[in-house]
């Protein structure tokens, strides 16, 4: 059993390389092949990242916030047909559009909206709207 071991090399230590390992032109042309391609991986790798932070830049200045009130505006006129609609960005920019529903005659408004707030006077939907687009709690409008 003894010279099996022998016979086999099982009993013997392995030994290290003693120079820089010889690689046949089969085995280099295959690594270099795929350092190419890592480096070509990692120049795609990061193409993606700066694409990916211009498209996130683009996504938080994009509305993606909305509130609606719809609320009856005059005590003669009934089916909440008036409405106040904020559409803001992620920094809480954008617009409050406002439609004022009469008997006779339909009239719309749009103030500007800076960080959740306008220079504008704004009405309670209004507000609300804002605060619905901001996600905050609001007060039910009548």
């Amino acid at each position: 059993m003894a010279l099996l071991f022998v016979a086999l090399g099982a009993g013997r230590r392995r030994e290290e390389p003693k120079g820089p390992i010889q690689l046949d032109d089969a085995l280099r042309g295959i690594l270099e092949g795929h350092a190419k391609q890592l480096s070509r991986l990692e120049a795609a790798v990061r193409s993606l990242h700066a694409t990916d932070q211009e498209q996130q830049r683009l996504i938080e200045g994009a509305v993606r916030h909305v509130g609606l009130v719809r609320y009856d505006a005059f005590e003669d006129v009934g089916g909440r047909l008036s409405f106040s609609c904020a559409l803001l960005d992620d920094a809480g920019n954008g617009v409050v559009l406002t439609s004022i529903n009469g008997r006779q005659d339909t009239r719309v408004y749009a103030k500007p909206v800076l960080a959740g707030r306008s220079s504008y006077h704004l009405s309670v939907e209004e507000d609300e709207a804002i605060r619905q687009a901001l996600g905050q709690q609001a007060v039910r409008a009548t």
